[in-house]
């Protein structure tokens, strides 16, 4: 029954696809790309719209219309999983895709889950920017055969972990926290290293299984723990730092081979200014009345782990994620983690105008 269901809800998004959204008026342009995300349709609430929507009007301004970008969000065709799939299948053309919806089809993308690898947020662009995204990219478009990587979005920063037990401050505070993860192998691996009872949950089910006390916690970047109002149902956030998981923008292969040399310039750039534009705003929100200022002003104990226990944090958990990487994915996976670790630790001692 539940397949008969997902198969009808996956016809009709279909046809509202081919339909467009209401707010589309009829144009001549010669090519459309529909791209999908999973959050709100606000520029200003969210890195992964503010990135769409700096794309499409790009590209839209650039292409003198000949190539229109229609935004699909708030999962309106599909989860993101589903979504991925879609890319693949030309069902529609580009998606903005977390590590969680991609891992299914793209084991390998657990390498980034390195735990407590960052230094900052600079360190991130410089390796997503650099050498390792290029392998990345090389990588999950040799394994996937069908897609083309735009580029490496931001989703909002670092992971800060929320819950409604305790202040979470050292190791031993994490024991017997009830913690929601992806459903990523890793993300588990990592909470259970670290003491917690990783609860692996989709993405739609959190806040109410935060709200009924089915978790204690969760983790994600500030600027969705803000948007997603856990603030009502969490009473404390640690900033833990210890993840950093971009999104992934996807592409169908067969659109962008058919795309000439100057419209791929154009993507290339509409690209470059729609990472740029998630940054900025994941960065503007964590300063801002919704970021950690704004969470703690609405009853949250943020607290900022000393550099001692993030330590010893990462002392037990990267022996857990190597050994599920070394045993779980396959030399590929293994030479990749190489040149990310080796990456991350260039620019983690890099420093901003250094001479």
């Amino acid at each position: 029954m539940k397949t008969t269901i997902r198969t009808l809800m996956a016809s009709a998004a279909i046809v509202a696809i081919a339909a467009g959204p209401a707010t589309t008026t009829a144009s001549a342009q010669d090519i459309t790309i529909r791209l999908g995300h999973n959050n709100k349709p606000d520029p200003y609430d969210n890195p992964a719209h503010a990135c769409a929507q700096v794309f499409q009007n790009i590209v839209q301004s650039d292409s003198n219309g000949t190539i229109a970008v229609e935004i699909y969000p708030n999962d309106q065709i599909g989860t993101a999983a589903e979504q991925v799939q879609m890319v693949r299948d030309g069902v529609i053309e580009a998606s903005l895709s977390s590590t969680g919806s991609l891992a299914p089809y793209y084991p390998n993308i657990d390498v980034l889950n390195l735990p407590f690898a960052f230094a900052d947020n600079a360190a991130t662009y410089e390796v997503f920017d650099g050498d390792f995204g290029k392998a990345l990219k090389a990588d999950m478009e040799k394994v996937l055969g069908d897609v083309v990587v735009l580029g490496f979005p931001d989703t909002g920063g670092f992971f800060a972990v929320t819950n409604s037990e305790h202040e979470i401050a050292t190791l031993d505070d994490f024991k017997g926290i009830r913690l929601r993860t992806m459903t990523l192998p890793s993300h588990q691996a990592i909470m259970n290293a670290l003491g917690a009872e990783a609860y692996p949950l989709a993405w739609g089910e959190v806040y109410s299984a935060l709200q009924t006390g089915v978790i204690d916690g969760q983790m994600n970047p500030i600027p969705i723990i803000s948007f997603s109002n856990f603030n009502e149902v969490q009473g404390f956030m640690t900033l833990t730092n210890h993840l950093f998981s971009p999104y992934t923008f996807l592409l169908n292969k067969a659109v962008w081979d058919g795309l000439d040399d100057d419209q791929k310039a154009i993507l290339r750039y509409a690209t470059q200014s729609c990472v740029a534009a998630s940054r900025g705003l994941s960065r503007i929100i964590e300063a801002s009345e919704r970021g950690v200022t704004g969470l703690a002003e609405k009853g949250m104990k943020v607290t900022a782990l000393s550099p001692e226990d993030r330590a010893k944090m990462r002392e037990v958990t990267l022996p857990a994620f190597e050994e599920h990487i070394n045993s779980q994915l396959g030399p590929d996976a293994a030479e990749l983690l190489a040149i990310f670790k080796a990456d991350v630790d260039k620019a983690n001692s890099s420093q901003f105008m250094e001479d």
